[in-house]
């Protein structure tokens, strides 16, 4: 067997494997996104039956195998339970998780986009920020991280001064620093359009979380002024 392998991430996506077990996939720091099968986490005894679940952000004990990861242990630092136990905020969280699935791979450095995703969690956590525009902002910073943004729009005439404002404090923050700022619904409409634009552009495939989402909520325009 391999040494043990300590990864820092998140638990993305838990399915039932097998009678007991369960298959995980995590997006972590050292290794990206990774499978990984959590032997008997299903029997109510398991030290990691809390653990292999989505949302759950930790420090985690794996085992490298041929095809796939084992998984043995975790040091859970945040379940976000405040998002599981609400409907909208666990579709939001799951649509989160299923974009930073699909820029990420196994093998390559996951670190921005797993911070990018931990600090979107704990803005949808915040009562006092709204869920559209937190949607928004990270869908463009993933592009950004992903070098797919096109950096020229937010010297685009077309678009309103404080639209082109937001776009470049987006592209130019630390993600630390992404979720401090609110927008006019005038100002958030065309910020919104043209994100929507470039999803259509660069995203080659549909999220079913965002398809869900879509069907349950309706958006509620930021109030305050950037």
């Amino acid at each position: 067997m391999s040494e043990p392998l300590k990864v820092r991430g998140m638990v993305l996506q838990a399915a039932p494997s097998g009678d007991y077990d369960k298959r995980v996939v995590l997006l972590t720091k050292e290794r990206g996104r990774i499978t990984a099968f959590a032997r008997g986490a299903r029997k109510t005894k398991s030290s990691i039956l809390a653990a292999a679940n989505p949302f759950v952000f930790g420090t985690f004990t794996v085992y490298e195998g041929r095809d796939a990861y084992t998984l043995v242990q975790a040091e859970v630092s945040n379940y976000f339970m405040e998002l599981r136990e609400d409907l909208v905020g666990t579709c939001y969280g799951c649509y989160f998780m299923e974009v930073a699935s699909y820029y990420t791979r196994e093998n390559l450095d996951g670190s921005q986009v797993l911070n990018l995703l931990y600090a979107t969690l704990r803005a949808l956590s915040n009562a006092r920020l709204d869920n559209e525009l937190i949607r928004c902002i990270f869908e463009q910073k993933a592009m950004v991280l992903n070098g797919e943004y096109p950096y020229e729009t937010a010297q685009d005439p077309s678009l309103q001064e404080a639209t082109r404002y937001a776009i470049a404090y987006v592209i130019a923050s630390p993600i630390q620093k992404l979720y401090t700022f609110t927008l006019t619904q005038e100002i958030f409409q065309e910020f919104r359009r043209v994100q929507d634009r470039f999803n259509r552009m660069y995203i080659d495939r549909e999220f079913k979380s965002l398809e869900i989402l879509k069907s349950m909520t309706v958006a509620v325009w930021p109030r305050a002024g950037l």
